[in-house]
């Protein structure tokens, strides 16, 4: 899915309650009781969406993602400061992964589940040219894309690296948390410091403002993939 796709379209108000669990500070929490704090987001050219919906086992609820050879996504409603809030922890399993993705060409270029981190655009520090840039996506689309993003994957690929470039552009970050076939139908779980990883990425601090979305896509190589979270936090 074209990192430009989800950028001009992709839009959060900042909005937070913070609430103390475990010892540790959390920012907000998402059980997945239901998608009310979710957005959908489709993309144009592409007419077959992915679904995502909550299902429930034995009184426990979770999102279930599902692609056939479809693309779209959702976006959570809320975003938060990074420098205060700048950890992320999740729970997440797929039933497959894509026998034709690969991370380093546009044509591979899908994930049973990913996790996108998309850090807000500030006109205030950009140079001419960025603002150059941006001023024209917002006249065309209304909304300034964000400034860059972190993309946490899950991939059939087994890749030493852990930080990709994305095919599509480097403003786009691929973060390989699993890979290859031994992790499949098994649920993992996440947790990665966001400031950690975009001064390792983009060799510099990240804009203060971020947002979060998943997504499960396929349809670059035609296949399918269902996936599954169980819930994702932001925290101290």
């Amino acid at each position: 899915m074209k990192f430009w796709n989800v950028a001009l379209i992709f839009f959060v108000t900042l909005s937070a309650t913070t609430v103390l669990a475990e010892n540790k500070e959390v920012l907000f929490r998402e059980d997945f009781k239901s998608l009310s704090y979710w957005e959908p987001l489709t993309f144009p050219k592409i007419n077959k969406h992915s679904t995502y919906t909550i299902i429930t086992q034995k009184g426990h609820s979770f999102l279930k993602a599902e692609s056939h050879s479809s693309a779209s996504a959702i976006v959570y409603r809320k975003a938060w400061n990074v420098y205060e809030y700048p950890r992320i922890s999740w729970k997440w399993k797929v039933d497959s992964v894509y026998k034709k993705g690969d991370i380093r060409d546009k044509s591979g270029d899908d994930y049973p589940i990913r996790v996108y981190v998309m850090f807000t655009y500030d006109p205030k520090q950009a140079d001419i040219a960025e603002r150059l840039e941006y001023g024209i996506a917002k006249t065309l689309y209304g909304k300034y894309p964000p400034y860059s993003t972190l993309n946490y994957v899950w991939t059939g690929q087994n890749i030493a690296e852990r930080i990709i470039t994305s095919p599509y552009t480097d403003r786009a970050k691929i973060i390989i948390l699993e890979n290859g076939r031994s992790t499949i139908g098994i649920w993992v779980e996440e947790t990665v410091n966001i400031l950690d990883d975009y001064r390792a990425a983009f060799g510099k601090d990240p804009p203060p403002t971020a947002g979060i979305a998943i997504m499960n896509d396929s349809d670059n190589t035609g296949e399918m993939a269902v996936s599954y979270v169980d819930y994702i936090e932001v925290f101290k």
